[in-house]
């Protein structure tokens, strides 16, 4: 006997996320939901919950594909289907893991059939599984690119088709898609977020009484899990009745032409892109209004629905600050409703229907409080927009400062001025990396360079493909390069025809005598396959007195900004680690969060003396830490100094300097050396530390427009 899931009326707060859900559940046309937020939030309890309260299905006995009696697919697999008595099992919660492979999502072919009876035989994937039911997705920004496009193409066209492997299908594959996320852990491409329809920020409560709730109701769950379920039981029969008499209604809620033109007025006033934005509105709209018992879209219908279907799509580069300015979306309401005019109106016959109420939290989490004194939802409407840091706080003044000055707090030191704004409250201590100087001393960079799009840097070689959309590598996915004796893990990786010639030869000597090869093991042959993965391009940073200048950490912060846009596009991981004052401190650990990244670049500092080597190996140190935790990814060690080196390890700092880049090279890590000096008087010691590296050596003016991406692309692809 399975134990009972967490009641997705017991969950605590949450309106948006449970409402959102509901209004997929209703009208799956809504397009899914994405669901981003910290962990330890109830992401995945919510959605596992929400699949016992959709109703049962009736279906094709036999059927693979879950086709309704009533309208069978006519190009269903297993059809065609003749009329006759009819089956039913529960929706179907399917979860898509991290590590799926696209055989596994869309199917393949059937290779045992195959190989053993010579006949093309087609075994259905996850997409056919989850057909009229839940598709789940969890951590879905570190799923594979290419999987997240043809789920999202399935859900919104309804269909999967397969071409691969000798096979030609085309199956149903209507379902409610859910995507939950953790942001610190990587963002979704803009063209990804897109297809969503509604999305959802969600955070733990503040509030010490809810969060208190939260406990108590989840060791209740603990202790008893079928008598908690049955507590609420009469509260989950009630959110699944109205889910199916919403269900039934959804087709006969009438769209007035008034609120069309609200929705598309709301649409342009955001200046999003494309026309799904409208179309999302207009269904979760309709969704709504079906929801809370009404016959006709209304005001308070269009609002809920663009909240939940704007904010995602708003943010059309990665340093665009996500979430949605409520006072932005009355606005836009009030000047769609002007630009309707007196006497427009449609009003809704209905509109004092059951439960309706503007803020979304009409769903079943109202019953909570009556049945166990929930002290009230968490409103994580109030904290949707997430933080992320704007303009970084400009340098005092322009004065370049020596190398050998010293280590003394700059005009800035002591905090931001009265009246300045919240940005500057980030250069407190409890808000910078480890390593920095008690003291927080040093000048604040000035502000970023223009941002330019990135070329594509490479590592050169093969890797081992971490998921990636940059360097070449030997991948699960990808074009087949050749065939190889090692045994096949799965039967996406058998290499056919090497297998097949590998067993012809021994046919007449092994007996054959029907349609089907008579393999061995030693036959069958492995597929090696040649794809893109993403890199670790760690940029190691000289902040000290002589690199003080401001145009020159402009353009340095500008192609560091640069290039971490273009790497959260390509899968890659980007850090930063900065060195002055006498020690090195990581700046930005490996990551591939767009707002976590910008919000620690406007806390770089600058001034003081050079300590390079300990910058160095404080990069080789982060370097072995990540070949721990992520063994695959590729390093590329980007170093911009002007190598005037003044402070040692244990001896000369310029040959402490060189003995710490030979160690990189000693570990296989390539490593660009970008020679920031400048002036009449030129000591060219950037240079011995990139040959010490065994790495390439450019200027500081390749930090310009072209950027550093482009400087480090050509100089590694020459020497591949």
């Amino acid at each position: 006997m399975s134990t009972p899931r967490f009641p997705f009326s017991a969950v605590v707060g949450h309106d948006d996320l449970r409402l959102a859900l509901l209004l997929n559940a209703v009208h799956p046309g809504v397009g899914g939901v994405l669901v981003r937020g910290e962990k330890g939030t109830a992401k995945s309890t919510a959605v596992r919950a929400l699949a016992a309260l959709l109703p049962a299905l009736d279906v094709v006995p036999g059927c693979r594909f879950g086709c309704a009696p009533s309208d069978p697919d006519a190009a269903c697999p297993d059809g065609p289907h003749q009329p006759g008595p009819s089956g039913t099992r529960p929706a179907r919660l399917v979860e898509l893991p991290v590590g799926a492979t696209e055989d596994r999502l869309v199917g393949s072919l059937d290779l045992e059939r195959a190989l053993s009876e010579g006949v093309r035989a087609y075994q259905p994937g996850l997409l056919a599984d989850a057909h009229r039911g839940v598709l789940y997705v969890d951590e879905v920004n570190l799923l594979h690119d290419h999987l997240v496009d043809l789920l999202l193409d399935a859900a919104a066209m309804g269909r999967a088709h397969v071409e691969r492997d000798g096979v030609s299908v085309s199956h149903a594959a209507r379902f409610l898609l859910v995507g939950t996320m953790n942001p610190e852990e990587g963002e979704l491409r803009p063209q990804l977020l897109d297809r969503f329809g509604l999305a959802v920020e969600v955070r733990a409560a503040r509030d010490v009484d809810t969060r208190v709730e939260v406990v108590r109701r989840r060791f209740a769950f603990e202790d008893d899990p079928a008598g908690f379920a049955a507590r609420w039981a009469p509260s989950e029969a009630e959110t699944a009745a109205r889910i199916a008499t919403a269900q039934a209604r959804v087709g006969a809620v009438v769209l007035p032409d008034t609120e069309l033109r609200r929705i598309a007025a709301i649409c342009a006033a955001f200046d999003v892109d494309g026309m799904r934005a409208d179309l999302v509105i207009a269904r979760a709209a309709v969704a709504h209004a079906a929801w809370r018992g009404a016959s006709a879209v209304a005001e308070e219908d269009v609002r809920v629905a663009a909240r939940l279907a704007l904010p995602h799509r708003r943010r059309r580069d990665p340093f665009d600050e996500p979430g949605m300015d409520e006072g932005a979306l009355d606005d836009a309401m009030e000047k769609a409703a002007e630009q309707a005019g007196p006497g427009d109106d449609d009003p809704d016959p209905d509109g004092g229907g059951t439960g309706g109420r503007s803020d979304g939290a009409e769903d079943a989490g109202d019953a909570d409080g009556a049945a166990d004194g929930d002290p009230g939802p968490d409103r994580p409407g109030s904290d949707a927009g997430a933080l992320a840091p704007g303009p970084v706080a400009s340098a005092p003044d322009d004065r370049e400062t020596d190398d050998r000055e010293a280590d003394t707090p700059g005009p800035d030191a002591s905090g931001p001025a009265p009246g300045s704004s919240a940005r500057g409250a980030r250069n407190r201590p409890e808000d910078q990396g480890a390593g920095r100087d008690a003291a927080g001393s040093g000048r604040a960079v000035a502000s970023p360079s223009a941002l330019f799009r990135a070329r594509t840097l490479t590592v050169p070689g093969v890797g081992e493909g971490a998921p990636g959309r940059r360097s070449r590598a030997r991948t699960d996915v990808g074009r087949v390069v050749r065939a190889s004796d090692a045994t096949p893990l799965r039967a996406a990786d058998v290499h056919l025809p090497a297998t097949v010639l590998a067993a012809a030869p021994h046919q007449r000597s092994r007996g054959r005598a029907g349609s089907g090869l008579v393999l061995r093991h030693g036959d069958l042959r492995h597929a090696v396959r040649e794809g893109r993965e993403g890199n670790l391009v760690l940029f190691v940073v000289d902040a000290s007195g002589s690199m003080a200048a401001r145009t020159r950490m402009s353009a340095v912060t500008g192609a560091v900004l640069s290039l971490l846009r273009d790497a959260y596009q390509r899968r890659d991981k980007v850090g930063v680690i900065s060195f002055r004052a006498g020690g090195a401190e990581l700046v930005l650990p490996p990551t591939s969060s767009v707002p976590a990244a910008q919000a620690r670049l406007a806390d770089l500092r600058t001034g003081g003396r050079t300590p390079l080597a300990e910058g160095l190996l404080r990069a080789r140190k982060v370097l072995a830490v990540e070949r721990l935790r992520d063994p695959r990814r590729r390093p590329l060690v980007v170093l911009l100094t002007d190598g005037r080196a003044t402070v040692g390890v244990s001896g000369d700092p310029v040959l402490d300097a060189c003995r710490a880049a030979a160690l990189l090279a000693a570990d296989g890590v390539a490593t660009v050396v970008v020679d920031c000096e400048s002036g009449p008087v030129r000591l060219g010691l950037a240079a011995r530390v990139a040959a010490a590296a065994g790495g390439e050596l450019t200027t500081i003016g390749e930090l310009s427009a072209d950027g550093v991406a482009g400087v480090v692309h050509a100089t590694r692809a020459s020497a591949a």
